[in-house]
């Protein structure tokens, strides 16, 4: 069993109060963070959440360090990172405001995060706005954990990468929580990218996968993934040497091995190689789960493909009517 292993058997035996801000994460998540703090973080380094939203990961997590035996409320610090407002670009929902709508006179959910949150604001501090501004660049301190809920886009990525891979430690632990999203393919081949340097906790706990640091990772290594260095077939061997260690989630419900693969879709597509997107993803679409739930992908990967097809075509008829016009 894995360090972080050890916390599996707890979760079924967890119980947050029934108090708990929204949170978009599963229940079974929150229970996952609540452990951490509780059993395995010491808040020694900095302990790092990207993507608080409304608050219920943070309190999972601010609680289970405050029942924790070796943290300490008077040094220890949790960093919350996060827009705190809805709008374009926030992914965030109006459920985040505690009235469950937003204000007529502003788009701003902070004072409502912090209300949720006052128990621990003595050892909480809240960093509000793009995480390209409001991250202190001169601060380059170990992190102990990072709980990754932010990197919807390769830009917001590459700020993670920057700013946050590179002060991990042996011993510092990372959540990724979006895991399940084949839309973030650079979550899947960074992972692979970091497997000679990290330990996976166990199965993905629903859509998030934990993992430890356990040997120094070469600054050449974050740099290649922060700058994008890898060619699509690179990438696709990383993601596949992802899908060599995880299967199912912790429940049995999400079937990692089927993301994944649509995740090298996505890795094709966001190259421009439309074809080859739609080529890899067609074939998933009788997958029970993937076409379940995952519709929408398939719509936009063929749609991609049927555009680019049109536009190569009328280019080559075009090429075509011009050549012969010359020739006469």
């Amino acid at each position: 069993m894995t360090n972080l292993g050890r916390l599996y058997p707890l979760l079924d035996d967890v119980r947050l109060p029934d108090t708990l801000p929204y949170s978009q994460v599963s229940t079974w998540e929150l229970r996952f963070l609540y452990l951490l703090g509780r059993h395995h973080l010491t808040g020694e380094d900095r302990l790092v959440e990207l993507g608080s939203g409304g608050g219920g990961s943070t309190y999972a997590l601010a609680l289970g360090l405050r029942e924790s035996p070796v943290f300490d409320e008077r040094r220890g610090r949790l960093h919350a990172y996060d827009f705190f407002r809805v709008g374009k670009g926030t992914f965030a929902t109006e459920k985040f405001f505690t009235s469950g709508a937003k204000p007529a006179d502003g788009n701003s959910f902070l004072d409502d995060f912090r209300g949720r949150l006052e128990p621990f604001l003595p050892f909480l501090e809240v960093h509000a706005g793009d995480l390209w501004q409001t991250f202190d660049p001169e601060d380059t301190s170990p992190v102990e954990f990072l709980h990754i809920d932010i990197a919807k886009t390769a830009r917001v990525f590459r700020c993670v990468t920057e700013r946050f891979l590179t002060r991990l430690r042996p011993g510092s632990v990372v959540l990724h929580q979006d895991f399940a999203g084949p839309w973030l393919p650079w979550l899947h081949h960074s992972t692979g990218a970091l497997l000679p340097y990290i330990e996976i906790a166990g199965p993905p706990i629903r859509s998030t996968l934990a993992f430890e640091v356990v040997r120094p990772i070469p600054g050449d290594v974050l740099k290649s993934i922060a700058e994008d260095t890898c060619s699509v077939d690179e990438k696709l061997a990383l993601i596949s040497a992802v899908q060599d260690r995880i299967d199912r989630d912790h429940t049995g419900g999400i079937p990692f091995k089927s993301v994944l693969e649509l995740s090298k879709a996505y890795v094709a597509h966001y190259a421009g190689d439309h074809r080859r997107a739609w080529s890899l993803a067609k074939r998933l679409t009788s997958d029970e789960y993937l076409s379940r739930t995952r519709s929408d992908h398939f719509e936009q990967l063929r749609k991609a493909h049927e555009e680019d097809r049109a536009k190569n075509r009328g280019g080559s008829r075009l090429s075509r009517l011009v050549k012969k016009a010359l020739n006469r």
